[in-house]
């Protein structure tokens, strides 16, 4: 029997019409929109607004269905079948991620660490074949189990790697058999990483790390994060932690991040801006991250300030290897190179304790017309306006804010949407699964997901829809490069996100998200510049076995789009909503393939 949700929507089964129907299909639609082509401006000028509204949408809808059966003609006649499924990708490239291919780069002529920053304009053409999991992959473990263990076979990292990895990494991690298991608890930097929260919000001045949100401390960029233990705690006090880390061919910091259900995107300090919008983080958090801030004259110090909020703190906790001697000496090794820069970018030394340092973005502007003459100047107005991978900018983004304009409407939205679809779809995605070997019962709330990406998100809609329907996920929202840059906003809610180009790849390991979303994209003009089946295979890359794929777009696109998932084997349907508009939803889960 049917359940009651189903019974709801509308789902587009059954085999594909014979080649006769669709010639005969083809011939009939394309003489009326040759009819509709020729008179629509006279009957749009005539007609009252309702009926002419009518036959645009008729007009759309039948050039996006006759472009759908062009495809299946001329892939008949061509004695192919548009179903047919990609190849897997050989062994060699279990753990690609493109752009980021250092030999490729050195014979460019890129150095001086550049060889390691992310460089999509040397992607050579590759083969189209889907990145398979390694032998040893398992499906993770369900939150929050898979917080503390994961599978020593899902990321790349050996037993040889692991043990000359350092004493630190050591203590944080314990390589059992085919696991990894993460003591939160044991020697981060001092005595455990609560302490060290704890000792961070002191010296900012709070009672302790619990009152950090209080006091505007939202959203943390944490540089070269270890292996997130710091990010795990801070979500557990409702504070967003983003890992950020240069890539790395084994032993990722990102990729052993995402495994463990924590924020994390690649990226780095060495040329380019970072993908975010000027001001859009609470604190950088810099634990042993190994960053020279006072070279290339202090321009990685301006990028943080410039990603920095007013008001925002910088927090640096210097390796106890660079200096030998008293407290005092390190002290002033550490504060000699950086104490005019920071005075330059109207920043305070709020404390000092130990190793680690605190530093408070100004918020007040008239600071900056107080510093020497010839101090960092401050940015004018555009030169910080698109940060999408720009060349550093020796200029100071000062402290004015973007201001929300569109988002209750939006907020609206995704209410509205969670009670349209997102519920309905719950018992598919976020319902008991069948108990698999080895697993315990599962506890509420039964979700086997935990890494989500909004890859075309607007205000964030659908990250506060999911905390409000209580699942316990984090959500990467992702807003297009060639769009409205509403990044502050969603920062600003204390959610993660990041600007991408689609046309490129994302800078993530393979198989680092439970789930991806998309409410637009596959219609989006920026589509038009790249191809369709490169995203699938792209978004495949990137989506974990038995991960789900969610896609709302015009009934085109998804028809377009539900002959590319079957292409790179992923189980769709297509879900109806039958509320007047010409939206479909797009619903597919990526099996667990092994070979």
């Amino acid at each position: 029997m049917r359940s009651s949700w189903f019974n709801k929507l509308y789902i587009i089964i059954g085999p594909k019409p014979p080649l006769s129907w669709l010639i005969l299909s083809l011939l009939s639609l394309v003489a009326l929109i040759t009819v509709l082509g020729s008179s629509s401006s006279n009957t749009i000028d005539s007609a009252p607004p309702n009926p002419a509204s009518l036959i645009y949408t008729t007009y759309r809808r039948i050039k996006e269905q006759a472009a759908v059966d062009y495809l299946d003609l001329r892939s008949v006649s061509n004695g192919g079948t548009r179903q047919k499924e990609l190849d897997l990708c050989g062994k060699e490239m279990e753990n690609f991620v493109p752009c980021h291919n250092v030999t490729a780069n050195l014979l460019s002529g890129f150095k001086e660490g550049e060889e390691f920053d992310r460089h999509c304009e040397q992607l050579r053409e590759v083969e189209r074949c889907l990145i398979r999991p390694p032998k040893e992959y398992k499906i993770p473990l369900r939150w929050p189990s898979g917080r503390d263990i994961i599978w020593s076979g899902n990321v790349k990292i050996t037993k040889d790697q692991f043990l000359s990895s350092g004493s630190m990494t050591k203590r944080l991690m314990l390589l059992e058999e085919n696991q990894i298991a993460f003591h939160s608890e044991d020697g981060l930097i001092f005595d455990g990483v609560k302490d060290y929260s704890r000792q961070l919000a002191e010296m900012i001045g709070l009672g302790s790390d619990s009152e950090l949100p209080q006091a505007g401390v939202r959203t943390i960029l944490d540089i070269d994060c270890g292996f997130g233990s710091f990010g795990a705690h801070l979500l557990s006090l409702k504070i967003m932690a983003v890992c950020m880390a240069a890539y790395e061919a084994t032993g990722s910091q990102v990729q052993l991040s995402l495994e463990r259900g924590l924020p994390a995107i690649i990226g780095n300090f060495i040329a380019r801006q970072l993908p975010y919008p000027s001001l859009s983080y609470d604190m950088v958090h810099c634990a042993q991250c190994g960053i020279i801030w006072d070279e290339k004259d202090g321009m990685f110090l301006i990028e943080v300030d410039r990603v920095l909020k007013p008001g925002g703190y910088f927090v640096l906790t210097s390796p106890t290897s660079r200096s030998q001697g008293s407290s005092r000496e390190k002290k002033r090794s550490i504060l000699n190179p950086m104490e005019e820069l920071t005075q330059q970018l109207c920043w305070t030394l709020l404390a000092q304790q130990d190793e680690t340092f605190i530093w408070q973005k100004t918020a007040d502007v008239d600071c900056y017309a107080s510093r020497k003459q010839r101090a960092i100047q401050l940015c004018k107005e555009g030169d910080d306006a698109q940060s999408y991978y720009q060349p550093l900018v020796p200029c100071i983004s000062g402290t004015s804010r973007v201001e929300p304009e569109e988002f209750y409407e939006d907020l609206q939205f995704w209410r509205s949407a969670v009670k349209n679809y997102w519920s309905l779809l719950t018992p598919l995605i976020f319902s008991d699964h069948p108990k698999r070997p080895g697993d315990e019962d599962p506890l509420p709330p039964y979700n086997m997901i935990r890494n989500v990406m909004d890859i075309n998100t607007n205000y964030g809609g659908l990250n506060a829809a999911l905390l409000d329907e209580k699942k316990s996920v984090w959500v990467m929202n992702v807003v297009p490069a060639r769009t409205s840059n509403a990044l502050p906003l969603i920062l600003d809610r204390g959610f993660a996100g990041v600007m991408h180009d689609w046309c490129e790849p994302f800078p993530t390991y393979p198989r680092t998200y439970d789930m991806l979303h998309a409410n637009g994209l596959l219609s989006h003009p920026s589509s038009e510049r790249c191809s369709m089946k490169d995203l699938f295979l792209e978004m495949d890359r990137i989506l974990r076995p038995e991960g789900w794929v969610i896609l709302s777009d015009t009934m085109g696109a998804i028809e377009m789009a539900r002959t590319l998932a079957t292409q790179v084997r992923w189980e769709a349907r297509v879900i109806d909503l039958q509320n007047g508009s010409d939206q479909q939803l797009l619903v597919c889960q990526k099996p667990f393939l092994k070979k």
